[in-house]
């Protein structure tokens, strides 16, 4: 008897975590690290065959890069729902997420946060001393997204650079400095983000004029908003070709170019063609765009 009420205890306790892993996968949506970690390891690629003529980097890099990655992420995410707490439980979209429906206490967010901004920073300790002194400005930069939409329509752009720091950790990692061929690569995911951040907020247009939020859509209105994306991810895809060339890379990299081209204008079709495909667009088309951009990155140096 008492043997059945330990196991009956023991499966209830793996299940309680099991959904408070859940809770806190969600509150991060942890499924959209899809649009960072390819970009950190195609520059990591890339720097280490220049460096030793191979696109292997090494176990250690590999593991340290992906904690780097999903820390920083998770550092980004929590700090935005733990400060949107106010403005997500007024959005018929947002109020059933963790940080606000109780699932996730705001002590338990405190906590995640606290402990993904440490783990981020003894991360780039172990990588190396430049990795170690740009974390901590790096975590501002994270930070910043949420509080620049409270008075900023430019908020897109800060959400860009965020992203478009990972290929420059990326570099960091593996060289120990920054180089040329890595800045353009940033920016072209600075603005490939920005841009589908702004297709994406198409959904708050009038929910951000209500509650005084400052974001393009709202300021611009839906048609000068795609246009301004449609710029956005000409720029994206002009910067990944001048980093193909500054980076002296051939053919294969010149096919992730078209083919992130080709995947950008199909995704401006599905959104002007109907909105509310607009999370089709945003999940389904950047999550390819991103790794067949990394397959090919790694065609490229193989």
């Amino acid at each position: 008897m008492h043997e059945e009420l330990g196991m009956k205890n023991e499966e209830l306790k793996r299940s309680l975590l099991l959904k408070k892993l859940n809770d806190f996968s969600e509150l991060v949506m942890l499924k959209h690290s899809v649009f960072s970690l390819p970009f950190i390891f195609i520059a990591m690629l890339v720097a280490s065959s220049h460096d030793s003529g191979s696109g292997w980097f090494g176990w250690k890099l590999l593991i340290l890069g992906t904690l780097a990655a999903v820390s920083a992420r998770n550092f980004a995410m929590g700090v935005n729902r733990y400060l949107d707490r106010d403005v997500d439980i007024l959005n018929p979209r947002t109020k059933g997420r963790p940080s606000v429906d109780g699932r996730v206490s705001n002590a338990q967010m405190l906590g995640f946060i606290v402990v993904n901004a440490l783990l981020f920073v003894i991360v780039a300790y172990f990588v190396n001393t430049l990795a170690f002194k740009l974390s901590v400005p790096i975590l501002l930069v994270l930070g910043a997204y949420t509080l620049f939409k409270r008075f900023s329509s430019m908020a897109h752009l800060i959400l860009g650079v965020s992203l478009g720091l990972s290929p420059i950790a990326g570099v960091v990692a593996v060289s120990g400095h920054i180089t040329e061929w890595s800045l353009y690569l940033a920016l072209g995911v600075m603005f490939w983000v920005a841009g589908f951040d702004l297709l994406y907020s198409l959904q708050d247009i009038e929910f951000d004029k209500k509650n005084g939020l400052h974001s393009i859509p709202s300021k611009f209105g839906a048609e000068k908003t795609m246009w301004i994306a449609r710029a956005f991810h000409l720029l994206a895809v002009l910067f990944w070709a001048y980093f193909v060339y500054t980076a002296h890379l051939g053919m294969w990299a010149q096919l992730s170019v078209l083919f992130s081209a080709m995947m950008l204008a199909y995704e401006h079709y599905i959104v002007n063609k109907d909105f509310t495909k607009i999370d089709k667009a945003f999940f389904t088309v950047n999550g390819y765009l991103g790794f067949v951009f990394l397959i090919l990155i790694l065609m490229e140096v193989a």
